[in-house]
């Protein structure tokens, strides 16, 4: 606190009363108290002013709650699933349309019906597939679920493309 108060001009026991609450703070004390931080006088004042609600789209659709965490028009989307425990293991409904699908759990066993094959995917396991084919996703226990998903209509198929890295060559592997 002596370094604040050296560098302010404010004093130790003034920081004090402030800190505690006791004195509400003069501009002349919070001017310089603005500028060591950082911030503007209203984000000192008032923090939570420079918070901003951020209101996402989310729809339920087969049990699970999905929350769209991409605001792009077209192209491709980006969710959050979220299942909840229930009293009853659902048996998941099938559906197919254009499009393409990448999931990541991160959290509890989620299952995926995708036509006659069935998988259990964990936290830190993923998927992707065609969703042209028959497919549906549910819960494997009553244990709460959170999945990422990119969904990409029929064409937008998502790559992931991996950078080589190259071992550096010895003096002996060198050619002269």
């Amino acid at each position: 606190m002596s370094e604040l108060a050296a560098t302010t001009g404010v004093s130790i026991s003034a920081l004090s009363r402030l800190e505690a609450g006791r004195r509400k703070p003069a501009l002349a004390q919070l001017l310089p108290l603005a500028r060591f931080y950082g911030l503007t006088l209203d984000a000192l004042i008032d923090p939570s002013a420079h918070a901003r609600r951020i209101d996402l789209p989310t729809f339920e659709r087969h049990g699970a709650t999905y929350i769209q965490l991409s605001s792009r028009p077209g192209g491709i989307q980006l969710y959050k699933m979220l299942y909840q425990p229930q009293t009853v293991l659902p048996e998941p409904e099938l559906c197919r349309h254009q499009g393409f699908l990448v999931l990541n759990v991160l959290a509890g066993r989620l299952r995926v019906v995708l036509g006659d094959r069935e998988l259990v995917l964990s936290a830190g396991e993923a998927a992707e597939f065609d969703t042209s084919v028959p497919h549906g996703m549910g819960p494997v226990d009553f244990q709460p679920i959170e999945a990422l998903l990119l969904y990409g209509s029929q064409g937008e198929r998502m790559t992931v493309t991996a950078r080589t890295v190259r071992t550096p060559r010895t003096h002996q592997d060198q050619v002269h």
